[in-house]
């Protein structure tokens, strides 16, 4: 297990960036992805789920942000 921060779903991916941001066609696009990925979404969002304990759909506490 490496110890550098999964980057891509926090920083730069549209869908997951967006709704998180609480725009509604990317937090329906990430509904569907997590139904049909599971719980923690694609391989970006399960990085993320593992290195900060919240899944894609969810902010980072900020006393885990770095």
């Amino acid at each position: 297990m490496t110890d550098k921060a999964p980057v891509f779903c926090e920083k730069y991916c549209i869908v997951c960036r967006g709704a998180r941001a609480g725009n509604p066609i990317c937090k329906a696009i990430q509904n569907l992805e997590l139904k049909i990925f599971g719980k923690e979404g694609c391989i970006w969002g399960k990085a993320r789920t593992r290195y900060y304990g919240v899944t894609p759909d969810e902010e980072i506490p900020p006393e885990k942000k770095e």
